[in-house]
């Protein structure tokens, strides 16, 4: 799908170098960054995969792993 959006001249450029670098259509590198974006707020999707496939191959929750990930990410800026 085609679709217009603005932003600033200076992300565009910056965006332009990355694409040329990474030898990739300006498209395609806005469609990485924006599912990249969409699947960062999205967790709950996130969650659920993993909870998918630990039930698939059998893990438990070991719950010493639990607690020191909260502590973990507790102090980690999103």
């Amino acid at each position: 799908m085609k679709t217009a959006v603005s932003i600033p001249d200076d992300l565009f450029e910056k965006a332009e170098r990355l694409a040329r670098r990474m030898k990739k259509s300006r498209s395609e590198l806005f469609s990485r960054a924006l599912a990249e974006y969409v699947a960062r707020h999205a967790p709950d999707q996130v969650t659920e995969a993993m909870n998918q496939v630990c039930a698939e191959i059998g893990i438990e929750p070991d719950p010493f792993g639990s607690a020191a990930a909260r502590r973990t990410l507790g102090r980690v800026e999103w």
